[in-house]
């Protein structure tokens, strides 16, 4: 004779068979050769980690630290360079470019601070994107999200989102230089032109430093022309500081690239971590839910232990 509660289980069952715990047990894939002990080999173990490297994040930190050397390191010796070239040929006299000197001194001081802070920048980024590869939640087990580790993956994207607007400005800035030094460099290509021609002779071509603002119009002699300013175009200091000026602003450029490659990964590493919050708080509330089927199951074997 089946008593009631044995039918009340019965139903329980049939009803809510599908919702039952089960407990899995993670059996590790089987890679290469491994050792009689179950350890894994040097190789396999190398291959683990070099698929926890975020490769994305390791390409962007090596072209932004790239770019900030080649932007901090050629632009210091460019303004040095052009110093010198503005006191040798454009303003003898030391109070028409002070003001000048000074600034330059003030940039080559926050060059260094660039530096110095893209440096520790790109590590933390770096750091950043290993912390949220996926690879890692397999070598360091269960993979956690808390509200303070997205707040800080945020913060992240916006920062790089600031400092990508503001390097925009520091690559348009270090063009500036270039075309002055490109239209120096051109003039004394048409004075070398002019040297066979007798009509036009190059003592009228000359190039005005003051009308681009960085000298005043007091300075002496504040110009150069025909065989002066060929001179300086032959000189090293104008050489060095013209090219040098180039590749600072290809690396100011390389560095908006590096940021906005930054700004992508972590967007994308923002969204994972969105994400993998949401999927543990619908196991966590999962797992409450399979907790309260099986304190009824086992409530519900109690009764029936009873009533036998």
């Amino acid at each position: 004779v089946i008593t009631r509660p044995e039918m009340e289980i019965g139903r329980y069952h049939w009803m809510y068979r599908s919702s039952r715990p089960h407990r899995y047990h993670h059996v590790p894939a089987l890679r290469g050769i491994i050792s009689p002990l179950g350890i894994q080999g040097c190789f396999e173990c190398c291959i683990k980690c070099l698929g926890g490297v975020p490769y994305a994040s390791l390409v962007a930190t090596i072209l932004c630290f790239s770019g900030v050397a080649l932007f901090c390191g050629c632009g210091h010796v460019a303004l040095t360079g052009t110093v010198s070239i503005l006191e040798q040929h454009f303003s003898t006299t030391a109070s028409d470019h002070a003001l000048l000197s000074e600034v330059i001194q003030l940039m080559q001081y926050v060059i260094y601070g660039i530096a110095s802070f893209f440096f520790l920048y790109g590590i933390i980024l770096l750091a950043e994107g290993f912390y949220t590869t996926s690879a890692v939640k397999e070598l360091h087990g269960e993979f956690k999200t808390t509200a303070c580790g997205r707040c800080i993956s945020g913060m992240f994207v916006f920062l790089t989102y600031v400092l990508g607007v503001a390097w925009l400005g520091v690559f348009g800035f270090s063009a500036v230089p270039v075309f002055m030094f490109y239209n120096i460099w051109s003039t004394c290509e048409v004075i070398k032109s002019l040297q066979t021609n007798v009509t036009v002779p190059g003592d009228q071509i000359c190039v005005d430093i003051r009308q681009y603002g960085i000298i005043p119009w007091n300075a002496v002699p504040g110009k150069a022309c025909g065989p002066i300013l060929e001179n300086i175009c032959n000189t090293n200091e104008f050489y060095m500081s013209y090219h040098l000026f180039i590749v600072a602003c290809a690396g100011a450029g390389a560095t908006v690239i590096a940021l906005i490659h930054f700004l992508m990964i972590l967007s994308s590493n923002w969204a994972y971590l969105k994400d993998a919050s949401k999927m543990q708080a619908y196991q966590d509330i999962k797992a409450k839910e399979e907790q309260e089927l099986q304190d009824i199951q086992s409530r519900s074997k109690e009764q029936l232990n009873s009533y036998t």
